[in-house]
């Protein structure tokens, strides 16, 4: 037997996976962008972390930032895409 046969796989069902933003509505989405600026602009010693909402905003709708939704956890957050 190799080690591949002794690893069993995670179920599909529980990985991340991304959310298209159309799918949210808009207060959704807001609350998203301010848990964003606040949890990763509000420790870079802004005296404003919320003043980022507009480039954050900016960025997902660029697609430079998506949204995972995480089955396990029950949570969604903004974060990098993919690699292609």
């Amino acid at each position: 037997m190799d080690d591949t046969e002794k690893t069993p796989e995670q179920d599909p069902r529980q990985e991340p996976f991304m959310v298209d933003t159309d799918l949210l509505t808009a207060e959704q989405l807001e609350g998203l962008v301010q848990e964003y600026c606040t949890r990763y602009h509000g420790l870079n010693d802004h005296e404003s972390p919320l003043q980022e909402q507009s480039r954050v905003l900016a960025a997902v709708r660029r697609g430079d930032l998506v949204v995972w939704f995480d089955p396990v956890e029950n949570s969604a957050g903004l974060g990098q895409p993919p690699s292609p």
